[in-house]
């Protein structure tokens, strides 16, 4: 379990006891409780096992594939995925490939709704990029409706294995991975992936990963 789940849960815990010692009456910290029971349970971290081979891609966060499209950046063509993460899933973000963090770009915006598309240019969001195996990965958190925070816990220069956990973000919102234009989609519109566990593309080459 991440951290956050525990100062939430157990503050709640410690806030249903004050209830009833202050009432006497039980049913007065069924609220407190149930929220402390729902915090336990969102900030969730399953353990999963990271695919090995040459050149894979893994999703960086649990949810929902929305978008898979091919866009131009300043850098050349790339395929974006856009994977929206509902407050039902695991909202730990994992690294997409090993390698090395190249930049960290935080970036201040709105809240809007993560399913909309513009939520990835406008709301609050963290931008990561990778560098490893001859592949360059970056992918972005993106804060949704409810989300608040981002979290991500390593800097520019540090080495990330692939499936590492990197962060999270609370409750709804989205992640974008921006792959090489060559990259074979594993992945489909519609599709529920898993953090560190999905492959969402694999390099033609296999890379040197």
């Amino acid at each position: 379990m991440v951290r956050d789940g525990y100062i939430y849960g157990l503050s709640l815990l410690a806030v249903a006891g004050l209830v009833v010692w202050a009432t006497g009456r039980w049913a007065w910290s069924i609220v407190p409780l149930l929220l402390a029971a729902f915090f336990l349970w969102f900030f969730r971290d399953p353990p999963r096992t990271v695919p090995s081979g040459p050149g894979l891609i893994v999703s960086p966060g649990d949810g929902l594939v929305t978008e898979t499209v091919s866009i131009s950046t300043p850098q050349g063509p790339r395929q974006r995925i856009s994977i929206f993460l509902s407050v039902f899933d695991v909202h730990v973000n994992r690294s997409p490939i090993g390698g090395v963090i190249k930049a960290v770009r935080y970036k201040k915006g709105q809240y809007l709704n993560a399913m909309n598309p513009d939520s990835a240019e406008h709301n609050e969001r963290n931008v990561v990029t990778v560098s490893g195996g001859g592949i360059e990965i970056t992918f972005k958190q993106i804060a949704g409706l409810l989300a608040r925070r981002i979290v991500f816990n390593l800097k520019e220069g540090d080495s990330v294995e692939r499936g590492q956990r990197v962060g999270l973000i609370k409750f709804g919102s989205r992640v974008d991975v921006l792959l090489p234009s060559e990259a074979v989609l594993r992945v489909k519109v519609g599709q529920r992936v898993k953090g560190g566990l999905s492959v969402l593309a694999a390099m033609p080459d296999g890379g040197s990963q």
